[in-house]
C-alpha cells in the first residue's frame, strides 16, 4: 500500500481494529452476487472468537455476540451492513474485481487537506466495507460495552438489495436495528426512497456496410459518475446521454451504428460511453466538429467535471455490418427522450429529491449468427412515493414502446417511511448531543437503504442509519475520511453502551 511522504501508514490509523478489519475486507474480492470469499472470511473471523454464525439460503449472515458482563438483560440490538461492493474503475486501470484486492492509499483530500483512504482508480468499497468492519469490531472487541448483539450482513445489496429481500420474520431476533450504510457523520437517517429497474431492448437487423464508408469511434470520458441516489441532485453528467447528443448533433445523413456501450451498474451514473458508427464520406469530420461543440457546451453545464468527447477513425480490421439508418435514428431518439436526473423535489422536506431516474447502462451484442444486434438499455428509477416511482417507470416504458423496444419493469424495492417517534432515534439524538454538543441532522435520503425491505420482510423493527463521511461512492473518486471514521466509531460505541442500560 503506497502513501505520500508524511502521511500515516494504514496500520497506524485509528481506530486500529476497525481499519484492520477494513483492510482485510478490501483485500477480499466481493462483487455483488459473488460474495463467497467475503462470507468465508467473516465466518472464519467470528468462529475463531467463539461466536455463533447463521447463514440463510442466499448467503446472508447473522453473527450472535453475547452481552458484555452485566448487560445481559438489555434487548438485542442488530447492527446491519452489506458484504458486496460496487465495482467501478477507470478504463485505463487494469484491475480485476473478481480476483484482485483493492489497493488502499492513505492520501490528502485535494480541497480540505483532510486525511482520507482511497483506492487507485477504482471504487474503494468503504460503501459498505467500513460499516461491516465496525460491526465486526463491535461484536469481537472486549472494549465495546453492549447488550446482546446480532450482526446482520446481507449479500447483493448493490444489485437490487436481493439479499435483504430473502429475509424472514425469524431471520434475526432483535427488534431495534442500526444500519451502518450512511455516508454523513453528522446525520441520523430515518427514511429512504424506493427503487425499481426498467429495461428496454431491441433486436436490430444488420446489413453490410457499403464500400468506401467511413467508420469512426465516438467516446465520452472525463465525467465524475457517482451514486445515482446520493449524487443525483448534483446534476452530474451522464455519458450515455452525452454520447447520443454528440452523435445527433453531427447531423450526419446515412449514419449507422455498428456498436454502442456505456455505464456498468444500475446505481452508478455512467462516466464513460462509446459507439462505433459508419457513414458516408465526411462522417468523421462532421462528428469531430459536433463533438467539439457539444463538449464545449457540456463543460459549461458541468463545471465540476472535465468532459471529453473524442472521435477517431477505425483503421485496420474494420467491421463489415451495421444496423440500418432508420434503426440508428430510432435508438438515438430513444436515448435522447429517456428522462435522466432529478424529476421531482420533495414537497415537504427541503432539499430532498423525491423522484429521479438514472439512464444507467447500454450494451450491444451480436445475436447468434451475427445477423442482428441485440441492444439493451437499463434504467433505475427512485422515489420516496411509490406511485411517483411507478409513474416514472411507466414514462420510460412509453418511450421504449414509441421507439419499438421490448419493455419490462424489473426488480423493485420499497422505501423506508420516516418515524419521528422512534425510541431508537431518541437515544441516538441524546447520545450525539452529549458527545458533540449539538443535535444531529435527522434526515431521509434519496438513495436506497435496506431498511425499507427489512421492514417489509421482517415486520415491525425500530431502525436508524448512520455512518462515517464517504464521498464519491460508486465511482473511482470514492474516499472515506479518517477523522470521520474515528468520530462515527466513538458515536457507535456510546450508542451501544447507552442501549445496554435498557
Amino acid at each position: 500500500m503506497s502513501r505520500q511522504a508524511g502521511l500515516p501508514a494504514m496500520d497506524a490509523l485509528e481506530p486500529a481494529a476497525v481499519w484492520r478489519f477494513f483492510a482485510e475486507i478490501a483485500a477480499t474480492p466481493r462483487p455483488s452476487k459473488q460474495e463467497e470469499r467475503i462470507r468465508a472470511y467473516v465466518r472464519a473471523e467470528a468462529k475463531e472468537r467463539g461466536l455463533k454464525v447463521r447463514e440463510d439460503q442466499v448467503g446472508n449472515l447473522v453473527i450472535e455476540a453475547p452481552a458484555s458482563p452485566g448487560c445481559e438483560r438489555a434487548p438485542i440490538t442488530v447492527l446491519q451492513g452489506h458484504l458486496d461492493m460496487v465495482c467501478e474503475k477507470n478504463a485505463d486501470v487494469p484491475h480485476d474485481f473478481e480476483r484482485d484486492p483493492v489497493p488502499l492509499v492513505v492520501d490528502e483530500d485535494s480541497e480540505s487537506g483532510e486525511i482520507v483512504v482511497r483506492a487507485k482508480g477504482t471504487t474503494l468499497g468503504a460503501d459498505n466495507g467500513i460499516g461491516v468492519a465496525m460491526g465486526l469490531v463491535a461484536a469481537t472487541s472486549p472494549e465495546v460495552v453492549h447488550g446482546p448483539l446480532e450482526i446482520l450482513l446481507t449479500v447483493d445489496e448493490e444489485m437490487g438489495m436481493t439479499g435483504a429481500g430473502f429475509l424472514k420474520s425469524d431471520s434475526f431476533r432483535g427488534r431495534r436495528l442500526i444500519n451502518l450504510d450512511s455516508e454523513e457523520d453528522d446525520a441520523v437517517y430515518i427514511g429512504c426512497a424506493g427503487g425499481g429497474d426498467v429495461n428496454l431492448s431491441w433486436v436490430f437487423e444488420r446489413s453490410p456496410i457499403v464500400e468506401g464508408a467511413e467508420i469512426c469511434q465516438v467516446g465520452v470520458t472525463g465525467l465524475r459518475g457517482g451514486h445515482s441516489g446520493g449524487d443525483i441532485q448534483e446534476n452530474r453528467g451522464n455519458a450515455i446521454k452525452l454520447l447520443a447528443r454528440a452523435i445527433q448533433h453531427g447531423g450526419c445523413e446515412g449514419l449507422r451504428i455498428v456498436d454502442i456501450g456505456g455505464g456498468n451498474k444500475r446505481n452508478a451514473i455512467p462516466r464513460e460511453a462509446s459507439a462505433v458508427v459508419a457513414g458516408p464520406a465526411g462522417t468523421c469530420e462532421a462528428l469531430t466538429t459536433a463533438a467539439k461543440e457539444v463538449c464545449e457546451v457540456a463543460a459549461c453545464e458541468l463545471p465540476s467535471e472535465t468532459p471529453a468527447i473524442k472521435v477517431k477513425p477505425v483503421t485496420g480490421h474494420k467491421p463489415t455490418a451495421a444496423i440500418s439508418i432508420q434503426d440508428t435514428r430510432k435508438l438515438l431518439a430513444a436515448l435522447t427522450a429517456l428522462p435522466h436526473g432529478v424529476l421531482e423535489m420533495h414537497p415537504q422536506i427541503a432539499g430532498l429529491v423525491q423522484t429521479s431516474n438514472n439512464v444507467a447502462t447500454i450494451t450491444a451484442e451480436p445475436t447468434e449468427g451475427e445477423a442482428s444486434l441485440y441492444v439493451e438499455v437499463g434504467c433505475l428509477s427512485r422515489s420516496s412515493v411509490d406511485s411517483r416511482m411507478e409513474a416514472t417507470r411507466d414514462q420510460i416504458l412509453s418511450v421504449g414502446q414509441l421507439a419499438g423496444a421490448a419493455v419490462e419493469k424489473g426488480h423493485s424495492y420499497p422505501g423506508w417511511e420516516p418515524r419521528m417517534d422512534s425510541a431508537l432515534l431518541g437515544t441516538c439524538r441524546d447520545v450525539y448531543a452529549r458527545l458533540f454538543n449539538e443535535q444531529p441532522r435527522v434526515l431521509a435520503i434519496h438513495a436506497g437503504l435496506e431498511c425499507g425491505i427489512i421492514g417489509q420482510r421482517v415486520g415491525e423493527v425500530d431502525m436508524v442509519s448512520f455512518g462515517p463521511r464517504i464521498e464519491g461512492a460508486h465511482s473511482p473518486e470514492e474516499r472515506v475520511y479518517v477523522v470521520s471514521v474515528q468520530k462515527t466509531w466513538k458515536y457507535l460505541m456510546a450508542v451501544l453502551a447507552e442501549l445496554a442500560k435498557a
